[in-house]
């Protein structure tokens, strides 16, 4: 979600440039900084940002360049002349060194608010959409190089998922092995009948099979929800979570070292799937 957008609007009297950056976040953080003559227009400006930008750390600035000879500042004449009479009879001095001194003292100026013209603010909002529409092209691209990242890593955990498929039955096999040895060395007679019945139940609490089915489900239908034209970046935080519980599932019940380095390799991937998919709206 990382962007910037930037739109300059002249008017006869000043320029007006608006800025938009974006960073990552998981929900919307707007920041905006502007002349107080357009404060009143901010809960207006924050819902077109919202609506536009949906997620991220946003901040939102408008520049304001005097470039004419237009300004809210007036001399106050009748107050700076009384001042200057004031001066006099206090001390002897030169006319411009005492209208120095005049211009200083409290109600010399005069500020008229500034009232915001319609057909100005209409120009305003047209800009945000300009540094809008800027700030999500530069989102797009960054979300192109995303959907590749995600589809390629997506593509590794369904490799390795492959590959725990196939080791599956030697796991099973080693993990028989490794509990009949363990009792042999017990030097006890027992049971084979029951024996094998205690290990079938035993290697039925191990079994992934559900797992593995699911993981591929939910691998599927990231990729599924990749593709669609909506936001789906919360969407997409869900199902990855769901694909990680079924990977911990695989890791806590294979009981074999091999399987679990697989699992480990999956995490690896489903991690930096994870971190990227703040960048995702």
């Amino acid at each position: 979600m990382t962007g910037y957008g930037k739109s300059v609007l002249q008017l006869p009297t000043k320029k007006i440039t608006i800025e938009l950056k974006s960073l990552n976040s998981k929900n919307l953080d707007l920041n905006a900084r502007m002349p107080s003559i357009y404060r009143e227009k901010e809960l207006a400006i924050r819902k077109q940002l919202a609506d536009a930008l949906v997620r991220g750390k946003i901040d939102f600035s408008i520049y304001v360049e005097v470039t004419g000879e237009d300004t809210s500042s007036q001399i106050n004449k009748p107050v700076v002349k009384q001042y200057i009479n004031q001066l006099k009879d206090v001390v002897d001095g030169d006319a411009i060194e005492l209208l120095k001194m005049a211009v200083r003292f409290p109600d010399a100026l005069n500020t008229v608010r500034e009232e915001i013209d319609d057909n100005e603010w209409k120009a305003i909002q047209t800009e945000i959409n300009n540094a809008v529409t800027k700030l999500t092209a530069y989102r797009l691209d960054e979300g192109n190089v995303l959907e590749k990242d995600f589809t390629e890593r997506v593509s590794t955990i369904e490799n390795i998922l492959e590959k725990v498929i196939e080791m599956d039955p030697l796991r099973v096999e080693a993990v028989r092995e490794r509990l009949l040895k363990g009792v042999e060395e017990l030097k006890e007679k027992y049971d084979e009948n029951r024996f094998e019945q205690e290990l079938v139940y035993y290697i039925e609490k191990f079994d992934i099979t559900e797992e593995k089915v699911r993981l591929k489900n939910h691998l599927n239908y990231f990729i599924e929800t990749l593709k669609t034209k909506d936001s789906n970046g919360k969407k997409l935080g869900f199902i990855s979570q769901e694909i990680g519980r079924e990977i911990n599932t695989i890791g806590s019940k294979s009981n074999y070292a091999p399987m679990q380095q697989l699992v480990v390799q999956m995490k690896d991937e489903l991690e930096k799937i994870k971190e990227q998919l703040l960048n995702v709206l």
